[in-house]
């Protein structure tokens, strides 16, 4: 694929860039190790400044920043700033965490002195996704270099601008030269990346098929990777929810980010006696969004992030549909300039549909219908997915007993799945393995290390 920006709104080409030459990529790598070689001896007092400079250069930029990832991806105005936010936020967290989270661990044994310390590793490589350009590479970003480690990113190729901006937001906030650097690089030139010995380990977040190459390159060099992939959570609503909560929360959630997240709702599990009156609740508020141009502060739903994917996702309900899903509203990209897919629910979806079967990366909400909450468990579950699941019901209590029944990486009860620095995230089955965030997040990329005195 090019490496350009391509404006989803108009479908017009804004800028195209360079792909990097091998020997370029090779040349940064080897500046990478040597910034590591001093970064890994300073304090964490010092780095907890930079990292707080980094939060102060992101809000004092948030518009600029916020219209680029608005320009390249189509995502609304006002969730572009707000993701912004969100990166200073995950930066001041680490800088005043860090060191605590890191701390030497005591343990008592037949030594004079034993404990474990967490020493850092070297140069980690991120292979990031276009939906959250900034967020998802700050949330890696931010602790590894917390930890020690100085970070490489291969952002994607839809996102170039972005992923350049990361870049300037770190060498403005002064960091030195070589602890972050953009590769502007094609998926071909991965592997062997992966392969150079001073790369140390990966981080994912995108597709299966992307996991899948990045993981196997990871473990033929027999490197630590972490891997953050697809998701199909259920919003499961019991007998005893509220339904007007259910219905505003869970469109919010299903539409997010133009309803492009791997966290997303999208398989809306529903509890028979309610399901009539969720649903017809639902298509309603669906039909309310406003859909339009994403710099706009009053858009709500803007397009999807490529042409390709809305074919991909006009595809998905079209067979849907054929399979015996009924759509209740949407459908049909809009007869408009630019890659729009409108708000779109489908009822009917039963095991064998294409839509029940596959994420579907865009704003289009399914709903199934459980006989009770044993079924409702057992269609959850019913997935090779794993990332989050959301519960809406009145009893807590048995809420949290259902949680332990949820294959996921995390169960919200009543809220929609989010990301959050105090947390950890990430997901089982084929939504991958590791975790980001919390002081999990933090000790992914770490030598624990045992240290025995006698």
């Amino acid at each position: 694929m090019a490496i350009e920006t391509i404006n989803s709104t108009t479908n017009k080409l804004v800028k195209s860039f360079e792909k990097m030459r091998d020997e370029q990529v090779n040349e940064i790598i080897i500046s990478s190790e040597k910034a590591y070689k001093y970064w890994r001896k300073t304090t964490f007092e010092h780095r907890a400044k930079l990292l707080k400079s980094s939060a102060n250069v992101l809000r004092s930029n948030s518009k600029k920043y916020a219209e680029i990832m608005t320009l390249e991806m189509g995502k609304p105005i006002s969730q572009s700033i707000a993701e912004i936010e969100k990166c200073a936020w995950v930066c001041e967290y680490y800088a005043e965490n860090a060191e605590q989270m890191l701390s030497k661990e005591m343990i008592k044994t037949d030594a004079s002195e034993s404990f474990v310390q967490f020493d850092p590793i070297g140069i980690v490589l991120a292979v990031m996704p276009w939906n959250y350009p900034l967020w998802q590479v700050f949330r890696f970003a931010a602790p590894a270099l917390m930890a020690g480690n100085v970070a490489l990113l291969k952002h994607a190729s839809n996102v170039p601008m972005s992923a350049l901006a990361i870049e300037e937001i770190f060498i403005e906030a002064g960091l030195p030269d070589g602890i972050f650097k953009t590769l502007l690089i094609d998926s071909s030139q991965v592997e062997s990346v992966i392969s150079n010995p001073l790369i140390k380990a990966t981080t994912l977040t995108g597709s299966e098929p992307a996991g899948m190459a990045v993981a196997s390159a990871s473990g033929k060099a027999l490197k630590k990777s972490v891997m953050e992939l697809g998701g199909s959570d259920p919003f499961i609503v019991f007998n005893d929810a509220s339904i007007d909560e259910a219905v505003r929360v869970g469109v919010t959630a299903r539409i997010l980010n133009n309803g492009q997240s791997c966290i997303a709702a999208k398989r809306f599990i529903l509890l028979d006696e309610i399901a009539d009156e969720f649903e017809t609740k639902f298509v309603a508020k669906m039909k309310l969004l406003v859909v339009g141009n994403p710099i706009n502060s009053e858009t709500e739903l803007g397009p999807i992030a490529r042409e390709d994917l809305l074919l991909e996702l006009d595809y998905q309900v079209k067979t849907s549909e054929k399979q015996g899903a009924k759509i209740l509203c949407g459908g049909k990209r809009l007869e408009r300039e630019g890659a729009f897919y409108p708000a779109t629910v489908l009822s009917n979806v039963k095991k064998g549909t294409l839509a029940y079967d596959e994420e579907l990366f865009g704003p289009v909400a399914i709903m199934i219908r459980a006989k009770d909450e044993a079924d409702a468990i057992h269609i959850a579950n019913d997935t090779p997915f794993g990332l989050g699941a959301s519960l809406w019901t009145s009893n807590t209590e048995n809420a949290k007993l259902i949680a332990k029944e949820i294959n996921s990486g995390s169960v919200f009860i009543n809220g929609l799945v989010k990301s959050d620095p105090r947390l950890p995230f990430g997901g089982t089955k084929i939504s991958g393995y590791g975790r980001e965030l919390s002081h999990y997040g933090i000790k992914e990329f770490v030598n624990i290390k045992t240290v025995w005195v006698k």
